[in-house]
Parts: C-alpha cells; structure tokens; sequence
C-alpha cells in the first residue's frame, strides 16, 4: 500500500484527492495547516487515518513524521487566485507560498527520498485567452497575472530539482475547476443562474474550458503511479467546451428553471468593465481560453469518469442543498 502525503489536504480539491486515493487502496497522509483544517478533513473524508498539521508550507519542518515512509507528493497547498487582491505586493505573496513554499515541499520530499512529486499548476501559466487554438503542453508560457508567474516560476523550480535529485515531478494545468464545495466565481454564477431571470451576458460565442473536480483528482491519482507519467507536464479538462452563457443556462436548468439574457454588446460591457476597473472579470466572461487534453487522454489512456453534463447536475444538487441547509 503507497503512502501519499497530500498537501493542502483539507481544501476543494484536496479533500476529493484523499477520497479517491482511498478508493484506489493507497493509504493518504492528509496534510493541514491548522487544527480546523484537520477536524474539518476528519469529517469531509470518513476513513481517512492520518492527518498531519504541516503548519506554513513557506516553513515546512519534517511536522512529526509527516514525510516517514512516504513515496509520493501531491502538492496542492497554494495561495490561490483572487479577483481583486488586496496585498501591497501581490506578486511577492504569491511568489512567497507558491515558489518558496513549493521549493520547500521539494526540497524536504526529495531529500527523504519521496519516489514522485504531482504539482498542482493552472492552465493561466499559458495565458488568458484563445483565439482558435487550444492551449497545449508545448506551448509557450505566456502568465498574465502574479498568481500565474508564481505558477511558472514554480514549475521551472520543479524542472530543476527534477534534474537534480532522483525524484520524478508531474505537472498538471487545470482551468476552472469546478463541482461540489467550489468557492469563488463559480460559486458566484451558481447564484446568478439561481436568481436572475434575465442575465445581461453578450452573445459572443466565447468557449471555455473547464475540469470537475472529481476528474482533475482521478488524472491526480493516475498520475501517482504510472511510470508514463514521470516528469511530464499535463493539461485537463473535461473534454467540452461551453460559451459563458451556454454555462449559466445549464446550470439554471440543472438547478430546475430557466434563464432569459438580455442581448447587449460586448463593447459595451467592456467599456462599462474599464470603467469599474474590472477588465478581467469581462475578459473572463467574454473570451475564450480552451485546453487541449489530448496528452493524457493518449499517453495515460486517461478517460474523465464524469460528464460536464454529470458535473454539473452534482454541483447544483450540492449548492441546493446547501442553501436549504444555510438557508439561503
């Protein structure tokens, strides 16, 4: 049975991860930040036996034997992307816990002879927007924002401590990841697509791409152990793109109704965004920014388990029922 130590063990993704490393037979060491981190896991994953407090990633110690007898990393522990950061210098935050925590991380499992590492990236490391071809592999990086920089820089870290000790490193871009438990923008158009009847979204035919969280985590675990997998670097997604409003309107309907949108131009909306100095929010919703997952689909005969159909329909159960519970 595989020891995998989870970083960031207690978040969106990481508690799926444990869940399904669980389901394949391999024994997950959960690691949190806090004690809140590690009652919370205790409850979202039954059966899950070793929890560690890790504290700050930027200062990883060994954290009582967190790193015994382990063969492989999945580094999710990050300081994620905002909309509107208030930092004084966000570029150095996130350099701070996504370059010098994963540095650490590395650093420590390479140097207890950790087999493989999985890195956590973002399909943002090769930019904001498609025009017409998807993103791959090979394509060059081109990170728009802090969040993204300290991804690549993270990346290219990695790459090296690859090149420098015997343990292997994969890494994985997702886009927007979604699915039961998300937060932030995605939650966000839940809310939209739940109370608006009428939705004032341009018709631009814009496509997106977008993961569950549920197959970002099953390529996750794919990826700890097949030897095709070493030092490679991976886009995912679910396999079918969507435009903005395509999204909102399938998710009204899996929450059970339907919504109306009013046909205003795309110039004016991105006249309105300046404005309100919030040109990336309409660039998200505008523009295109597809992945090309054929990589995994071919190397790894990696399938996704769940449809954007099936994704979506667990993901508004999970939000109804959470307002029913919260009511609200």
């Amino acid at each position: 049975m595989r020891r995998v130590l989870v970083t960031g063990a207690d978040g969106f993704v990481g508690r799926v991860v444990c869940a399904k490393l669980l389901e394949a037979g391999y024994a997950p060491v959960a690691g949190v930040r806090s004690d809140d981190g590690w009652r919370r896991l205790r409850v979202a994953v039954p059966g899950l036996d070793e929890v560690k407090v890790l504290g700050d990633v930027s200062t990883i110690p060994d954290a009582a034997g967190a790193w015994r007898d382990i063969d492989a990393v999945v580094h999710l522990a990050a300081r994620v992307h905002v909309m509107r950061d208030l930092a004084s210098d966000p570029l150095k935050e996130f350099r701070s816990t996504n370059v010098g925590g994963t540095r650490n991380v590395a650093l420590t499992a390479a140097k207890q002879g950790v087999r493989r590492m999985i890195f956590i990236s973002t399909a943002k490391v090769n930019g904001e927007l498609t025009t017409g071809k998807p993103f791959g592999e090979n394509d060059a990086a081109d990170p728009q924002d802090a969040y993204a920089v300290s991804k690549w820089e993270a990346e290219e870290m990695l790459r090296r401590v690859a090149a420098e000790t015997a343990m292997e490193v994969v890494i994985i871009r997702p886009p927007l990841v979604y699915g039961p438990g998300v937060r932030a923008n995605f939650l966000r158009l839940l809310k939209l697509a739940d109370h608006a009847l009428f939705i004032p979204i341009p018709n631009t035919q814009n496509r997106r791409s977008l993961v569950g969280v549920d197959n970002l985590s099953d390529l996750i675990v794919q990826c700890v152990c097949r030897h095709e997998a070493a030092n490679q670097t991976y886009m995912v997604s679910d396999g079918e793109d969507v435009s903005t409003r395509e999204l909102v309107s399938r998710l009204a309907v899996a929450l059970g109704h339907e919504v109306r949108f009013i046909p205003i131009p795309a110039s004016l909306t991105r006249i309105a965004a300046r404005l309100i100095h919030r040109e990336k929010e309409a660039s998200r919703l505008l523009d295109s920014l597809c992945i090309d997952s054929a990589k995994a689909r071919g190397s790894l005969q990696w399938i996704p388990p769940v449809t954007l159909a099936e994704g979506l329909q667990a993901t508004a159960l999970w939000y109804r029922e959470r307002c029913t519970s919260t009511g609200g």
